[in-house]
């Protein structure tokens, strides 16, 4: 178990550790399909989006709206359809309304209490703003893509990130779902993570890139580091 108590910062993933973005990546997708008689399940948009999506991300760097854009393009491409200008528009502009998890926001609530909180997101700045909304958490720090000019898992977003707080790796804990896009680069710095296994009982690797490594600490949600968080801070009464 992990001494709790010597960490300073809480990072985050956001989309799909604290919001459910395959929840969002299948509302805005499907209905496009449909427009276009394409009948496949939801692994295999799930599954399409994460190759494309990492595909365009490996290119070099353009604004996230832009790459989801492009996702929609590509999928037109893959499946023999060409995507109307608001069709392409449809995955960006759903970003902001994609929800949370439903444990997250009192899970953050109860983090804060005990760490300072930041997010480290393949994201625009706009996007996320949407998406703070409805997290209702106030973060310390937010270190996007745009502002970096990379995408998860290059080290570049996790240096910067460290730069940026100015806090020293040690002190750090990085709370993320994807092994691909945090969990394996965090331990290439030596960052201590906690792997939410959003995903657990469910088939493959949904909206991301196969990837195997081993996190500090494997929990099935976020209320459940929550609880084990203020286990450790808070006595138990005797």
């Amino acid at each position: 178990m992990l001494d709790l108590k010597k960490f300073k910062v809480l990072t985050f993933d956001c989309y799909g550790t604290l919001i459910d973005w395959e929840a969002g990546i299948l509302s805005a997708m499907k209905p496009i399909l449909k427009n276009h008689e394409i009948d496949i399940t939801d692994k295999e948009i799930l599954e399409r989006h994460a190759q494309i999506e990492s595909s365009r991300q490996k290119a070099g760097y353009s604004h996230y709206k832009e790459v989801l854009r492009q996702v929609v393009r590509d999928f037109g491409q893959y499946y023999h359809f060409v995507p109307s200008e608001t069709e392409q528009q449809s995955l960006p502009n759903s970003v902001q309304f994609w929800s949370p998890f439903s444990d997250t926001i009192n899970a953050l609530h109860t983090l804060k209490k005990f760490f300072k909180l930041a997010i480290i997101s393949n994201i625009d700045d706009d996007l996320f703003r949407g998406s703070q909304k409805n997290l209702l958490t106030e973060f310390d720090w937010i270190i996007t893509a745009e502002q970096v000019k990379s995408y998860k898992p290059s080290l570049n977003n996790f240096n910067q990130a460290i730069e940026k707080m100015n806090i020293p790796p040690s002190q750090i804990l990085h709370v993320a779902q994807s092994i691909y896009h945090d969990i394996v680069p965090a331990n290439q710095l030596g960052i201590t993570n906690v792997w939410v296994n959003r995903r657990m009982g469910k088939d493959e690797f949904g909206a991301t890139l196969p990837a195997s490594d081993t996190p500090s600490l494997e929990v099935p949600d976020l209320q459940t580091l929550a609880s084990l968080v203020e286990a450790e801070f808070v006595p138990v009464n005797r």
